[in-house]
C-alpha cells in the first residue's frame, strides 16, 4: 500500500486521537500532555505519523530510557483498525529503526500486555524481528503480564 511516514506536525493531533480512539490504546485525551514537550521545543523523543490516502492511518512514539547508552523504548504504536494488516506497522517500525540506527543508538524495546487482547500486537513484534525478553507476571493487574520485546539496532 502507498503511503508516507514523517514526523508529527501539530496539525496531526486531532487524527493521532482518532486513531488512539480507534485503536483503542488509551484516553485520547493523555495525548496532549504525552506530546506537549515534542511539539515546538528540541527534545530527542521521536513522534511519527502514516499518511495514506491523504489522511493519518497511524503514528508511533518512542523515546530514550533515562540511565541508558543507545537505548529506546517504542512507547505507542496505533493504526486505524481499517488500514491495519496492510504492511504499514511494519514499514512504520522499519522507519523508526532507521532512524535510531543512523543516529548510532543500539536497541529498542516495546512492551505490550499478555492477555488474549493483546495476541495480535505480540504476533506483529515477533513478525518484526523482535525477541520476548522479559515477562513479569501481573505487572498491569492480577492476570496481565507486562511483556517486554527487544532487539538490537
Amino acid at each position: 500500500m502507498e503511503h508516507a511516514i514523517r514526523p508529527v506536525q501539530r496539525s496531526d493531533i486531532p487524527a493521532i486521537k482518532s486513531v488512539i480512539k480507534d485503536a483503542d490504546l488509551f484516553p485520547p485525551a493523555m495525548l496532549d500532555a504525552m506530546i506537549a514537550g515534542y511539539i515546538g521545543q528540541a527534545n530527542r523523543d521521536i513522534w511519527f505519523v502514516s499518511i495514506a490516502d491523504g489522511r493519518v492511518v497511524g503514528f508511533g512514539f518512542c523515546e530514550p530510557e533515562r540511565m541508558t547508552s543507545g537505548t529506546w523504548n517504542l512507547r505507542a504504536i496505533g493504526i486505524l483498525a481499517s488500514y491495519r494488516g496492510r504492511g504499514i506497522g511494519g514499514s512504520m517500525v522499519r522507519y523508526l529503526e532507521d532512524r535510531l540506527r543512523s543516529a548510532g543508538q543500539r536497541i529498542l524495546i516495546v512492551e505490550t500486555m499478555g492477555t488474549p487482547e493483546f495476541r495480535r500486537s505480540r504476533a506483529f513484534y515477533n513478525a518484526v524481528g523482535y525477541a520476548e525478553e522479559a515477562r513479569i507476571r501481573e505487572f498491569y493487574e492480577v492476570g496481565a503480564d507486562k511483556i517486554v520485546y527487544w532487539k538490537h539496532l
